[in-house]
């Protein structure tokens, strides 16, 4: 799909896979993120790229920093690493029983231009916070993880205790129909897709999504919630493509 076509709700949000999509797919879901060259041209065939088309990617790749190469294997860059953590973490999130508290981020700094602004939305987006009005930014409790500390040069941290409704707060936060709406599509769409590019392409969008995922407490979700059938569904896959993926430490 062009990435200029708007996805409508409960269309699944697919992207052409390119020879550096294919490569970085399979690299992001290897553990540890790195393949010889020869295991790379035996991994990519099945995706339609010849080893000609993926010898010049890799060099591209190596040049724009996505990759790093030592003698003839190649393996993610320290930023490509973070987002391999990233994408784990949405597959794989760790949860614990929400007590009602909510995790709060309130921003405190000043005089910021526009990209910092825009930066630190991203990133408080990434860490599943989503904002309630300018400034402030909050989700449930329910996530065993820290908070960045470096944020408190720029926000003041809390926990509180809201007196609205929390599945009447959690709907008001974030997209939660249209989220589920293009889960099930995309579940539609690995369930019936057979050639290997297509659910390689398929799979890598589902990944997108479970990134956008607020991993909410049960108590907050709508009625058939399908995150862990899409959590499962990715696992699956994974091990499908750990048949033909050189992998020393299968983690899922």
């Amino acid at each position: 799909m062009p990435r200029n076509v708007s996805v409508q709700p409960g269309e699944a949000d697919l992207r052409p896979l390119s020879a550096r999509s294919v490569v970085l797919s399979l690299l992001l879901g290897a553990h540890p993120p790195e393949m010889p060259v020869k295991d790379l041209i035996r991994a990519v065939e099945p995706f339609g790229v010849g080893g000609s088309t993926l010898r010049a990617a890799l060099s591209r790749m190596v040049g724009a920093g996505d990759l790093r190469r030592v003698d003839s294997v190649y393996g993610l860059s320290d930023r490509l690493l973070a987002r391999q953590r990233r994408q784990d973490d949405a597959v794989h999130p760790s949860t614990r029983a929400w007590s009602g508290d909510w995790e709060m981020v309130v921003i405190t700094a000043t005089g910021r231009g526009p990209a910092e602004r825009a930066e630190l939305r991203a990133r408080l987006t990434a860490l599943r916070l989503a904002e309630l009005r300018e400034g402030v930014w909050l989700r449930p409790a329910n996530l065993l993880r820290r908070l960045p500390e470096d944020l408190d040069a720029v926000a003041q941290r809390c926990t509180a205790r809201l007196e609205r409704p929390g599945p009447e707060l959690a709907a008001a936060l974030w997209p939660l129909d249209g989220w589920a709406a293009d889960a099930r599509a995309l579940l539609a769409h690995v369930a019936r897709a057979e050639r290997p590019a297509d659910r390689l392409t398929g799979f890598a969008a589902v990944v997108r999504h479970l990134l956008a995922d607020p991993v909410l407490p049960p108590e907050l979700l709508p009625p058939d919630w399908p995150g862990e059938r899409l959590r499962s569904a990715y696992a699956a896959y994974r091990r499908e493509l750990a048949d033909t993926v050189p992998q020393r430490d299968r983690r899922l």
